[in-house]
């Protein structure tokens, strides 16, 4: 394997103290971030209750987090580099539990749409800056792949702590209380992170170039509206603009960085095979689960009728899967090898999602849960592995901008996978047949449909509520069956792409 690092330097090989202290400050970051990206799924039948949003308007409430911080990481990770890793995660946090308590009280569906945008403005500071830190934190190979391993355990917990505690929330309080959660964790995290963190930046920086900020931005937010107006409304010229407005962003991008003295993502890191596999790895696990798992919810409350506390303990094998797994990846990694670990798991999930495509309104939670058990293990081993090699293969001093590329991947394939996979449940969800004198907004969500028959005459809303929940667990099927295609094509692609991977080639 071909590899950037340098040899560890006498002070390098020092074990810091105080670095596991500091690494609970790093994984309380990690925990606010999964904790909202969860409890939103969770709300989104309330959301759309009381806001009234369009299908579309929905769609932007859950990706559009995703669309900002994908396009943002990068820029955000590089000025970690440069400004401090220490400095940009505390600043990162305050302002995520500021704009937290603008998402709990928004009013209308384009003020809920900036919100999220916004704290995917501040959520772009923390999941970089958390990595970097690590990996400036703990030099021992087999010290750092444990504490990766803790860091992606603690966002696997964040996805069952935030639908338990939403669920709960939910059930006593309004649908805004679920963003309010985070001020706690925000306010520990700042207090306890200012005393045990330490700073750390890249020594020759160079300046931050505004130029490729706007780039990256544009890019990719460009690309990922294209693709996502493109699966709902087809090739229209407004999609077919913005994607080309994306890819020429994106073009000069990296024509730009290749030019700069001291670039804001170092290209050459994509030289590396490790590096290369593992970030695309990411991005196509991801875009296979998003789009289930943002629908998954609204299954289980909707179609099966279940509480929003109930709902959220259904979900709850996904994260002890990925908890335990997570934890003991790094060894598995070495015993067996990295391609072993890594395409095994995204093999597990894609067979996994493949069980799924047998859903049905009925389905009994056995078969729910030991699917939902298998897709947590699987990815568990898969992310926590290859975030292991995306940062055993740079410098420490581009730690930050390496892990934003990490992040960008992750969050884009999110908001690709709600885009196509979400556009395919709802395409399918909006063709269903209903009984005459049935509103509009019933063919826009599951949510409208609920809350128009309510409205209807008992046999007639009864009728509409069967054929929008059947139509519903159609798409979620399909959807299902598409993403258990692009993992086991994953699975198949890291295998040959990781060979020869090793853990233990880091200093």
């Amino acid at each position: 394997m071909t590899s950037t690092l340098q040899p560890a330097t006498p002070t390098e090989a020092v074990k810091r103290p105080g670095r596991w202290l500091a690494l609970s400050v790093l994984v309380l970051a990690v925990l606010l971030v999964a904790v909202d990206a969860t409890v939103l799924g969770l709300a989104t039948p309330y959301i759309s209750e009381d806001l009234k949003p369009s299908g579309t308007q929905l769609l932007w409430i859950g990706d559009v987090y995703s669309f900002v911080i994908a396009g943002l990481l990068v820029s955000m990770g590089s000025l970690g580099d440069r400004i401090g890793r220490k400095r940009i995660l505390l600043g990162g946090a305050t302002a995520f539990g500021a704009i937290s308590v603008l998402n709990a009280y928004a009013t209308t569906p384009e003020l809920m749409i900036l919100a999220r945008a916004l704290l995917g403005v501040a959520g772009a500071t923390l999941m970089p800056a958390t990595l970097a830190l690590i990996r400036n934190l703990f030099h021992d190979p087999r010290e750092r792949s444990l504490a990766v391993g803790i860091w992606g355990a603690t966002a696997s917990a964040g996805t069952a702590v935030g639908p338990i505690a939403g669920g709960f929330l939910l059930e006593h309080f309004w649908w805004g209380s679920v963003f309010l959660i985070n001020l706690p964790v925000m306010v520990v995290l700042v207090l306890v992170g200012i005393r045990t963190l330490p700073e750390s930046r890249n020594p020759n920086p160079g300046p931050w170039d505004l130029s490729s900020v706007a780039l990256s931005l544009v890019g990719v937010i460009g690309v990922v509206y294209a693709v996502k107006e493109a699966a709902t409304h087809g090739f229209e010229w407004s999609a077919l603009a913005a994607g080309a407005l994306g890819a020429a962003a994106l073009y000069g991008f990296i024509r730009r960085q290749l030019t700069l003295p001291a670039p804001l993502l170092d290209m050459r890191l994509f030289r590396n095979r490790g590096f290369s596999a593992a970030v695309l790895a990411d991005l196509l696990t991801i875009l296979g689960l998003s789009g289930l798992v943002f629908f998954l919810s609204q299954y289980l409350q909707l179609v099966q009728g279940r509480r929003p506390f109930e709902a959220g303990l259904a979900e709850l094998p996904a994260a002890v899967g990925a908890v335990a797994a997570g934890l003991i990846a790094g060894r598995a990694a070495r015993r067996f090898s990295v391609r072993a670990v890594v395409a095994g798991g995204l093999g597990a999930v894609g067979l996994a999602l493949a069980a799924l495509t047998t859903l049905d309104r009925s389905t009994g939670y056995p078969v729910l849960g030991a699917a939902l058990l298998v897709v947590g293990v699987g990815a568990g081993f898969s992310f926590t592995v290859t975030a292991d090699v995306i940062l055993s293969s740079v410098p420490k001093e581009q730690a930050g901008a390496a892990s934003a590329v990490s992040e960008t991947a992750y969050e884009l394939g999110a908001a690709l996978g709600i885009a196509i996979l979400g556009s395919i449940v709802t395409g399918v969800y909006r063709g269903f047949t209903a009984p005459v004198g049935t509103p509009e907004g019933a063919h826009e969500s599951l949510g409208g449909a609920v809350e128009a028959a309510s409205g209807m005459p008992t046999h007639a809303g009864q009728e509409l509520l069967t054929s929008a929940r059947e139509a519903f667990v159609d798409g979620l099927a399909i959807a299902a069956g598409t993403g258990a295609a692009v993992l086991l094509a994953t699975a198949i692609a890291a295998w040959f792409m990781l060979r020869g991977e090793r853990l233990d080639s880091c200093p």
